[in-house]
């Protein structure tokens, strides 16, 4: 990791008590917020990426997207505090 490097911030599909969040596809339609398309293909942001972790959904947000982005940042993060998912730092 490069020196001042800043840790993504992950959100995983998995509540605090435990249970998977629901729908199945919530990372895929939360990334779409600032994908583009090239050739009818969708490419995802570097800002923000759906990805698995331990066979869970979640999305990884480079902190650069509250810099660059801060009203989806901000909306993204009240959704994962409002539906209790889990947040850490990778």
């Amino acid at each position: 990791m490069h020196k001042g490097h800043k840790k993504h911030i992950i959100i995983e599909g998995i509540t605090d008590d435990g249970h998977p969040f629901r729908p199945s596809d919530w990372a895929e339609r939360m990334c779409a917020n600032l994908c583009t398309f090239n050739k009818r293909r969708m490419i995802y942001s570097p800002l923000l990426q759906p990805t698995v972790n331990g066979g869970h959904k979640c999305i990884s947000i480079d902190p650069e997207l509250e810099h660059h982005q801060p009203a989806i940042y901000k909306s993204i993060m009240e959704f994962a505090h409002s539906n209790h998912l889990r947040i850490f730092h990778e």
